[in-house]
């Protein structure tokens, strides 16, 4: 992990307040994303992303989304981190210093994590993504490949970790792929190298193999004893083809601020159904679930999420498509930052 800071200009959204040696402008089209924008414009995405979000960021739909038809402020070179937005010439309001710092879990593309703030200082989070190393979950065939649950469920919790560091929270990323990194193909490749933090061995037995965790998770709560500590757990289901489900959470019957986590996170996501899909009712519940082992047996206060049916079409789409993966992260870790600051 690697700290250090760099210069962000802050700037006026006015277009002709930017240098056309630095920036341009590019109207979204049906079906555009952050990541086809940039790709259009011959830029690479992993490394323009935060920069394009941090221009654009009050013009896009929940902080992500682009509109179609608007216009989006486009770095038109390929921007490390390091040089974002610097080379913009006078037309700048102020200058703030902004800390950075370099998680090598997420890859090198999106390994600098740009502090937004320390609303969630003090949190300890553990995030768990389901299944990993022997076990790949729940499996479907989409176009003739084969996907796995614990791929995108891994994804999910990697770019929900991000989003919880940038706030300022401790994060434990439980399930481990060192050489995955936030991935942002459709497709993504299965593979049975996943270990269990910090460097175990998964088991191939399943009750040895959920005891792991347990054990884990239990023994960094007692090593961040008197912290606020929460966990997160994420799986992707499997039912029948034609069942499309909404994200769902489940809670221990007896934990209050496991069931308070639970609800602010679900809250969150009716009000983005009912502002962002306003034709289309969100049927996503929270309910006590204790006989699930680690719902049962983790220390910490909890939520366990189920994404989505990964044998339906329609829950394909949210599961498979990059942009919806990162919403779905974004979405997560604001029911999460509303439950922290209600403490």
């Amino acid at each position: 992990m690697k700290k250090f800071f760099i210069s962000i200009l802050l700037l006026f959204l006015g277009h002709s307040l930017f240098s056309q040696d630095s920036v341009e402008t590019v109207t979204a089209e049906k079906g555009d994303g952050v990541l086809s924008l940039l790709r259009k414009q011959g830029i690479d995405p992993y490394d323009a992303y935060d920069a394009f979000i941090q221009l654009n960021i009050d013009n896009l739909r929940d902080s992500i989304h682009l509109y179609e038809g608007r216009d989006y402020i486009v770095p038109n070179i390929a921007l490390d981190t390091v040089s974002i937005v610097d080379s913009i010439q006078k037309q700048t309001k102020k200058i703030k210093e902004i800390e950075v710092t370099a998680f090598s879990i997420f890859g090198e593309k999106y390994e600098n994590v740009l502090s937004k703030s320390k609303r969630l200082k003090g949190a300890v989070y553990y995030l768990v993504s389901g299944h990993g190393g022997p076990d790949p979950g729940a499996m479907a065939v989409y176009k003739g490949k084969s996907i796995a649950e614990d791929e995108y469920a891994y994804d999910i919790t990697l770019r929900l970790a991000k989003e919880l560091l940038s706030h300022g929270a401790q994060v434990y990323i439980i399930i481990r792929d060192e050489d995955d990194g936030i991935r942002d193909e459709r497709i993504l490749k299965i593979d049975r190298d996943e270990v269990a933090y910090p460097d175990k061995k998964i088991p191939l037995n399943q009750v040895a193999r959920l005891k792991q965790r347990v054990d884990i998770i239990n023994g960094l709560y007692k090593k961040n004893k008197g912290k606020y500590q929460r966990l997160i757990v994420t799986h992707i289901d499997s039912r029948s083809q034609g069942q499309n489900i909404d994200v769902f959470f489940y809670h221990h019957e007896k934990s209050k601020n496991g069931k308070k986590l639970a609800e602010n996170i679900h809250q969150t996501f009716q009000k983005k159904y009912k502002k962002y899909q306003p034709n289309r009712a969100y049927s996503g519940t929270f309910e006590d679930r204790t006989s699930l082992y680690l719902v049962k047996k983790t220390h910490p206060a909890m939520t366990f999420i189920e994404i989505g049916n990964i044998k339906n079409k329609k829950d394909q789409k949210r599961i498979l498509q990059p942009d919806n993966r990162q919403a779905l992260a974004k979405w997560i870790s604001e029911g999460v930052l509303q439950d922290f600051e209600q403490e």
